[in-house]
């Protein structure tokens, strides 16, 4: 064995995430039923880690929306299925939160490709991670979210190291503590959930951990940013047939109006339903709506708030 590969071995010897676990050598003889609850009860595990660190998880989501109600980027960058993650995360905030073109971004090593299939050699490009987060026009205002189960891959931890240089807001999630992507970061959220079930495949409670933290994360800092109602999805882009009878229901939630006050007021706002909500209860019209929301950057409860009250109907 070359001295690189011993070095490496060394290192992955040292990781939670990949320690071997003699107590289930006979996993493979039991029952499905047996599997399964085996499974369910260390995924139950991955909760209960976070929740440790949910002091630290509440800074990042407030330095995160800081620097977003600054204009600044979500950016995900990682390897594998730490990068998969990232990526389902970004992809989701449009919809959910109708969040901008390019607000909520991920970079994952070896490009699209690797969303379906392995691309060899991509996690140990460091340089690529450079390069990626180069093309992206990396600003201070920006927070970067380097991701990996180990802590210590090459591509998350370089793009990590340069962004920081940059002057971008940096954040390791890892799952190893102490990591070198902690370490590289700004703020380290190093969340331990133990040895995976099958030694080393990190895509079990490792991966669970990181899209639970993800979800956390884009969610708390979308509600900080006035994209909800309460728990009500008031900026959701009605899209396709579903989502618009989710619009139509979450104006009536909110108001309590009746069905057809709901649909007139969806249409004078073209769909909107944060100024539907708006029109309805302050007894608005679209365009005041429209103006409310900008003079308090889309918040909803800050421009019902300031709006007078709506008119109380005639007996």
């Amino acid at each position: 064995m070359n001295a690189p590969y011993r070095t490496l071995r060394a290192q992955l010897d040292g990781l939670s995430t990949e320690a071997h676990r003699p107590e289930l050598a006979a996993v493979d003889t039991l029952s499905t039923v047996e599997l399964i609850r085996l499974m369910n009860a260390e995924d139950a595990k991955v909760p209960t880690a976070i929740a440790g660190v949910a002091d630290r998880l509440a800074e990042t989501v407030d330095a995160v929306a800081d620097r977003m109600r600054r204009g600044g980027r979500l950016i995900h960058i990682g390897a594998g299925t730490a990068g998969r993650m990232g990526v389902l995360d970004s992809a989701e905030c449009p919809p959910t939160f109708n969040t901008r073109p390019g607000q909520v971004v991920a970079v994952i090593a070896g490009g699209t490709e690797a969303m379906l299939s392995a691309v060899e050699g991509a996690e140990d490009d460091g340089d690529a991670a450079v390069r990626a987060l180069d093309g992206l026009g990396l600003r201070p205002e920006d927070t970067v979210v380097g991701i990996s189960a180990s802590g210590r891959t090459p591509f998350a931890v370089a793009a990590v190291r340069h962004a920081r240089a940059a002057g971008a807001l940096t954040v390791g999630l890892s799952c190893n503590s102490p990591s070198e992507l902690g370490r590289a970061a700004d703020i380290p959220l190093e969340i331990v959930v133990g040895p995976e079930f099958l030694t080393g495949s990190t895509r079990l409670k490792a991966g669970t951990c990181q899209k639970l933290v993800l979800n956390t994360l884009s969610t708390a800092v979308m509600i900080k940013l006035g994209k909800t109602y309460g728990n009500l999805m008031v900026d959701v882009r009605a899209s396709n047939e579903k989502l618009r009878a989710r619009s139509r229901r979450i104006v009536h939630l909110a108001t309590d109006a009746d069905e057809s006050t709901v649909e007139t007021a969806l249409d004078a706002a073209d769909g909107e339903v944060k100024r539907a909500i708006l029109m309805i209860l302050a007894g608005v019209t679209a365009d005041r709506a429209a103006g409310l929301l900008t003079d308090h950057d889309g918040r909803l409860r800050a421009a019902l708030d300031t709006a007078p009250p709506a008119p109380t109907p005639t007996p």
